[in-house]
């Protein structure tokens, strides 16, 4: 039987946090600002893994710059940006990694965003759901940028509530996470070698896995078991392929799906439902159907081709 302390501890709410910190209760039951260069609070290193049902939005002063599943890479020394989302496992029992203290911590509830255009918006950002190794990292120039945003919605958290005050935090968190979205951007292409090294890995992950014809037995090759064999999210997997490549980790697959189709139409006998079977479709119409969508023939009009 697992001891509780195995279990993540569970934040239902921006009180419940702000209790475990040892803080007064934040003045709007539904977004928090934590400045700790004046709380010293200890949200962003708890002792054990944790579940928010909130975002959490972090600036470290100090983020490693490691990638794992390739050699030690460092962007800037100014420290970045974590996200999390709501319902998402944060940190271990035994992650070292994850205690550095952060500057600022952001936590909005959902229901804030609520009648807002951003609470659908905030869901398709990408970097809520990539680890922690895969942080954004700030120039000095971005870091300043961010720092300023955080204290104008500090200001406005601090200042009198009125009608129009919802309104301009929102503003605020979306150029927060514009920003944010910009500066990955400009990462992905820093780091334009180790997307190199990616693609390459991943090439061969694919390669390997067609080759010991694993797909017989496990089926099609999943954007999950890409991203744990390369160690990454398979958000930021995807996000960084597509910035490099145009296309996702998805569209990855289903490219290496029909070269390996056309390999075998071409030069076997094998019917269109072993040749789908042998690449991990239980259906044959599957099979076809993304056939026809990639190349606009059918496999037997393909076939055909080269008769």
């Amino acid at each position: 039987m697992k001891k509780e302390e195995d279990f993540p501890h569970q934040f239902d709410s921006l009180s419940d946090a702000h209790r475990a910190l040892g803080l007064p209760q934040p003045k709007h039951p539904l977004i928090s600002l934590i400045n700790n260069a004046t709380t010293q609070a200890e949200f962003s290193r708890p002792s054990r893994s944790h579940v928010l049902k909130f975002y959490k939005i972090s600036y470290r002063p100090k983020l490693s710059g490691r990638i794992r599943y390739g050699q030690g890479h460092y962007d800037f020394d100014e420290g970045g940006l974590l996200f999390a989302a709501p319902n998402q496992v944060i940190g271990s029992n035994n992650n070292d990694e994850l205690r550095e203290c952060s500057l600022y911590t952001l936590l909005i509830h959902p229901d804030f965003l609520w009648n807002y255009p951003l609470a659908k918006k905030i869901k398709q950002y990408g970097f809520f759901s990539y680890s922690a190794n895969e942080g954004l990292h700030l120039s000095d120039q971005e870091k300043a940028t961010i720092i300023s945003v955080f204290q104008m919605i500090e200001e406005e958290l601090n200042s009198r509530i009125d009608d129009l005050s919802q309104d301009v935090i929102i503003s605020q968190i979306e150029l927060l996470l514009t920003y944010a979205d910009r500066f990955y951007k400009r990462q992905f292409i820093t780091r334009k070698a180790v997307s190199n090294d990616l693609l390459q890995q991943l090439e061969k992950v694919l390669d390997s896995y067609f080759a010991e014809e694993r797909s017989l037995s496990e089926g099609i090759p999943t954007v999950q078991y890409l991203a744990e064999t390369l160690n990454l999210s398979p958000s930021y997997l995807s996000d960084m392929l597509r910035s490099f490549t145009g296309q996702n980790a998805q569209q990855h697959i289903h490219q290496k799906l029909i070269e390996k189709a056309k390999e075998k139409l071409s030069t076997t006998s094998l019917s269109v439902s072993e040749v789908a079977y042998t690449l991990g479709f239980e259906h044959s119409q599957s099979f076809s159907k993304l056939f026809k969508t990639k190349t606009k023939l059918s496999p037997l009009e393909f076939r055909r081709s080269f008769n």
